[in-house]
């Protein structure tokens, strides 16, 4: 296949935040001045020019906005952005086109801007609906919050809204799970992505459990709170397309994220983003204010990349294809993953459907560990 059939997207790391919450180990600033944010405005548009000149014209299929927290800019630079990259490359027809939201940096008018201006998914951080596990995890909105900004979202005339949640918080109980579920739900949302909360190091919440002020999240109780949710979300009509992710149609599912499952293209704008084309995989120096003065110098922002042999691309297809629902064809598996398919069959963590190996919501749980035993 010529690399300009492989679909390709564009994803835009906007790297600030009005405050920075204690789990988040992202490559992330609180401004400390409005300069910041128009100089990294500024260099981004350099960096979309740049990626025209080194791929030339390659038709856009997904615009992903992360963060960060990309609604922080406003509406404004947030199009402007947009305009650049359908100027430089042009956009599919019915592109999708989503933006990261916090939901205290929304209101009816940005949502409505933005959605005239050509973007169709937002994808909006609620994490809990408990206003003890949003304290514990130091998130600004209050419960109620996220839930009226995906109506307003849907009001604004999104046809995709997304909530993204948390469980496992040290705090939370079932009872604050189920709620956080059933918020999600009566907001009207046709997609949820859930994950089981992770202390980093260095982050304040990893701080605090290392000097013992929080308990160490429970394996036991993130599984019980993945299977609940996956059984509430499919009694819903969503069904699971990647471990962490629910849709109520295919319509609704991020084509984007399903682009880096399986390992399409994409060119990461901005300080610390990734990007991935034709087996080449590179990533752009951290901090804003290099990002940009390599840029204004007329440079790469690239720190660094690796070149993927065809072995490796092979693995890597083979590893992401698992996480996906449907599976992977039987016959990507190597000899030694055949012999462990038995294994993991009897083990009721796998099935094979038409060909296909998928994971059951017991190997879900397991999936790393599935994931090992297939691909030794």
């Amino acid at each position: 296949m010529d690399e300009r059939d492989t679909p390709f997207g564009i994803y835009i790391h906007v790297p600030f935040c009005a405050a920075r919450c204690g789990y988040c180990d992202f490559n992330t600033y609180v401004p400390t001045s409005a300069a910041q944010p128009l100089g990294y405005l500024e260099a981004a548009h350099r960096e979309i020019a740049l990626a025209r000149s080194e791929l030339g014209r390659r038709t856009v299929s997904t615009v992903f906005f992360g963060g960060g927290t990309p609604t922080l800019l406003g509406a404004e630079p947030l199009l402007g952005l947009l305009e650049a990259v359908a100027d430089a490359f042009g956009l599919e027809d019915g592109v999708e086109v989503t933006t990261e939201a916090n939901p205290e940096t929304v209101d009816p008018q940005l949502l409505s801007a933005l959605h005239r201006g050509g973007f169709t998914r937002v994808s909006m951080g609620m994490q809990s609906a408990a206003q003890h596990v949003l304290a514990t995890l130091d998130r600004a909105h209050t419960p109620g919050r996220a839930a009226a900004a995906a109506r307003e979202a849907r009001e604004a005339g999104f046809a995709h809204v997304s909530v993204d949640l948390i469980y496992g918080t040290p705090g939370e109980s079932d009872a604050d799970w189920a709620g956080s579920l059933k918020a999600a739900l009566a907001c009207g949302v046709d997609h949820v992505s859930a994950y089981a909360l992770t202390v980093e190091p260095g982050t304040a919440l990893g701080r605090a459990v290392a000097r013992g002020a929080l308990p160490e999240p429970d394996d036991g109780v993130q599984a019980r709170r993945y299977a609940y949710a996956d059984e509430v979300l499919e009694a819903h009509g969503f069904q699971w397309y990647e471990l962490s992710s629910w849709a109520a149609s295919e319509a609704a599912r991020c084509r984007h994220n399903i682009g880096y499952w399986r390992s399409h293209d994409w060119w990461g704008i901005g300080p610390g983003a990734h990007s991935h084309v034709a087996g080449r995989r590179w990533w752009n120096v951290r901090q804003p204010a290099h990002y940009a003065a390599r840029l204004a110098a007329g440079r790469s922002p690239a720190a660094g990349e690796e070149r993927l042999s065809v072995e490796q691309r092979e693995l890597e297809t083979v590893m992401l294809g698992l996480r996906e629902r449907g599976g992977l064809e039987l016959g990507r598996l190597s000899a030694a993953g055949q012999s462990a398919l038995e294994r993991e069959l009897a083990r009721r963590r796998v099935i094979v459907v038409d060909g296909r190996v998928e994971l059951t919501r017991r190997g879900r749980l397991f999936a790393d560990a599935v994931i090992r035993e297939l691909t030794p």
